[in-house]
């Protein structure tokens, strides 16, 4: 039976990283290996970049899978039934399992929400939320014992944050969503991983800021943060936060009120946009 590793948001940033990694976990003996790695996102050109390095990559090794790009936009409903057609002509062609999911697509949006594009915001719920909703119920029926879910939430998630309010409600969703299905899933012997990082070095910030803000502000690297998460998705954790300050925010948010959080986030944390 053919097994496949599939990572959406693949063309840039940590989709790209967690392209290259899965492929060559795979290939290096710590997991049964895969057939496939297909990788998933909207920029054809940018997919095909990530194709190729992982293509250089697999030059001195052995057994690594064979990509497919799928130039697909994800978002919302449509993007999801998009997406399940896709699973629907693999079964067409033969059995298959998903050994590895990663939702990793998304993105946000800077500012406070009365001032910024109601229907862009939108857009993110639909993208950030309904589509990696979808796409893991679609993918669910091909997985099998052993199987991982890696799903990209954020810090963000732990508390309401002003000038960042749809973004960190979208984020405490996939959090809230990936550990109740780490534990409906526990018996099947199927593991989910949330990815909480905080700032991490992407071009997040400039899509975020509509190109304000160029670069993430203290932003750290996006392949040890990835390193670690697979790290962790493959040990069954629930959750993975490389750096120590990201840990400790994240515990620290316990002790404050989610309306002082809000409040603080929102009159000191400004975060521009255009």
């Amino acid at each position: 039976m053919k097994r496949i590793i599939i990572v959406t948001g693949a063309s840039s940033g940590m989709g790209v990283c967690f392209a290259r990694q899965l492929a060559e976990e795979s290939a290096g003996g710590k997991v049964i290996p895969s057939d496939e790695i297909w990788i998933v996102a909207r920029r054809e050109d940018r997919l095909l970049e990530t194709k190729g390095l992982i293509e250089e990559d697999a030059k001195n090794h052995e057994h690594y899978p064979a990509v497919k790009v799928i130039p697909l936009d994800i978002s919302g409903k449509s993007g999801a039934l998009a997406f399940r057609e896709h699973l629907d002509r693999e079964t067409a062609s033969g059995e298959f399992e998903v050994s590895v999911l990663v939702n990793n697509a998304g993105f946000g949006t800077y500012g406070e929400f009365a001032s910024t594009d109601t229907e862009r915001e939108m857009d993110m719920v639909d993208l950030d939320c309904t589509s990696l909703t979808g796409i893991t119920g679609f993918c669910l029926p091909y997985m099998r014992q052993g199987g991982r879910i890696i799903n990209t939430a954020s810090l963000a998630s732990f508390m309401p944050l002003g000038n960042f309010a749809v973004y960190g409600a979208c984020k405490a969703y996939v959090l809230s969503f990936s550990i109740a299905l780490a534990a409906e899933l526990s018996q099947k012997g199927i593991s989910v991983t949330a990815l909480c990082p905080g700032p991490v070095s992407t071009e997040f910030a400039n899509v975020a800021s509509k190109g304000a803000r160029k670069e993430v502000r203290h932003g750290l690297s996006p392949e040890k943060t990835v390193a670690h998460c697979i790290k962790s998705s493959r040990k069954g954790r629930h959750y993975s936060m490389w750096a120590f300050k990201w840990k400790f925010k994240a515990f620290a948010s316990r002790f404050i009120g989610r309306y002082a959080g809000a409040w603080f986030t929102w009159k000191y944390c400004k975060r521009p946009s255009n």
